[in-house]
């Protein structure tokens, strides 16, 4: 079992996993939290699959040479798709991807099997949302729609339910879904969740929503023993690293957490 000093880490391609962060944080007020987003190379949809496991890769051994690791988070969706396993192998800690809790959470959730699964072109590409219902529940119906725009959106803030643009985008994207009756959506993209209200809007009140971010928090808790851990004399806090635009980072982040964080620390992997 971590002591309340070791670090949960947290990686992303850029700022979508602060949603992860943000849900850690609120399970596990008093562990120690370490951030790397990979500014410099977001987004990671449109790249190869060796590319992002070598991102990946690189992020992993750098987070846990700087910091006490208990567990290690990849919240990307794409780098959860095809990185998980080779992470893994290449750092001696617990590693948790976001589509197998996500995945497990809405196919046990489900009342009729008919889940919608939204994320990224390249996570809807990828099928791995698709595979890990399949074999979690055989004889699921599922029904997957990429929404790209969802993520510009988010880091706007244009978010609130009544903005007129998200609620556009939101019913464009969500209609079909909605039409063929599914009872379940995975939001499988760690910016959507900041787009709760309007999704809600758009599905009604009979569709049961699917957020990684909680998912993985509760999976977080599970691996490090606990719903949280006393305060700790050698607890050091929240710390952030990019790979560029610190300042354009810390703004979004304080959008995406709800509170000013200390200045991100920029490296270069």
């Amino acid at each position: 079992m971590s002591t309340p000093s070791s670090t949960i880490g947290v990686f992303d391609s850029g700022v979508g996993g602060l949603t992860v962060l943000r849900a850690i944080h609120r399970l596990l007020p008093h562990h120690d939290t370490a951030y790397l987003g990979d500014t410099a190379r977001v987004p990671y949809g449109t790249r190869s699959a060796e590319t992002v496991v070598r991102y990946a890769e690189n992020a992993a051994r750098f987070l846990a040479s700087r910091e006490d690791l208990s567990v290690f988070v990849i919240a990307c969706n794409t780098a959860s798709a095809v990185a998980v396993e080779a992470v893994a192998r290449a750092i001696p800690v617990p590693v948790i991807g976001v589509i197998e809790p996500t995945a497990r959470e809405a196919a046990l959730g489900s009342p009729r099997g008919r889940i919608g699964v939204v994320g990224t072109r390249g996570t809807i590409a990828s099928g791995a949302y698709q595979r890990a219902l399949t074999r979690l529940r055989p004889g699921v119906e599922v029904l997957a729609e990429a929404c790209p725009l969802f993520v510009p959106l988010a880091e706007e803030g244009w978010t609130a339910k009544g903005d007129e643009v998200a609620e556009l985008v939101a019913r464009r994207y969500l209609s079909g879904l909605v039409s063929r009756d599914i009872d379940t959506l995975i939001l499988g993209c760690t910016h959507y969740p900041l787009l709760e209200d309007v999704i809600r809007g758009v599905v009604g009140p009979g569709v049961r929503l699917a957020d990684a971010s909680e998912a993985v928090a509760r999976e977080v808790a599970a691996v490090v023993g606990g719903r949280s851990a006393p305060p700790s004399a050698s607890a050091r806090g929240a710390r952030y690293y990019v790979t560029d635009l610190p300042k354009g980072f810390a703004a979004v982040a304080e959008r995406f957490l709800g509170a000013p964080i200390d200045a991100p620390i920029e490296v270069d992997l």
